[in-house]
């Protein structure tokens, strides 16, 4: 049995990978901006599902909600980075603001959950961070370019800490 902390499970992949999990016997932390309702839509869980309300934008509750869950089940397993933004229109008419929320949710929120739970997880000295991405991270598409960008960063900073966290890798500083 593992514990599982997903982030956008309150609906589409991160609801259907919480109900996966607990179908298979985990314990799931499921995270949304609002948590309201995900109980009803995953019933018949007890105490093995825990709701909590997250903003991954927001750094210091990040931190809080992983703490949160960590505390209440006494460890983390499994990350599932699910937590996203479109951005459909193409690049030269995409205001700045609607392009800085996009990066907001899908590459800084994503980082946020990581800087919060990567020490947990070395503590254990054990875990694994799924990143949800997309087509759009490694193949750019017309109507999407500012969503590309996202999911192309999140790509690249995946991969790079895949070789970062490697046992053979040893820490920098």
């Amino acid at each position: 049995m593992s514990v599982w902390f997903i982030t956008g499970a309150s609906r589409g992949f991160g609801l259907e990978i919480a109900r996966e999990a607990l179908n298979r016997g985990h314990l799931v932390a499921a995270t949304a901006r609002r948590t309201v309702g995900i109980g009803d839509l995953l019933p018949d869980t007890g105490d093995r599902l825990l709701t909590l309300d997250l903003d991954v934008t927001d750094e210091a509750q990040a931190k809080r909600t992983v703490d949160a869950a960590v505390e209440h089940f006494g460890q983390i397993d499994v990350v599932v980075n699910n937590a996203g933004q479109g951005l459909l229109g193409a690049v030269e008419e995409a205001s700045d603001q609607a392009v800085r929320a996009a990066f907001d949710v899908n590459v800084f929120g994503a980082l946020n959950i990581q800087r919060a739970v990567l020490p947990h997880l070395r503590n254990q000295r054990s875990g694994h961070i799924v990143n949800i991405s997309s087509v759009a991270g490694v193949v750019g598409i017309p109507g999407w370019g500012l969503y590309n960008a996202t999911k192309f960063a999140m790509e690249g900073f995946s991969e790079a800490m895949s070789h970062e966290l490697a046992p053979s890798c040893r820490p920098f500083g």
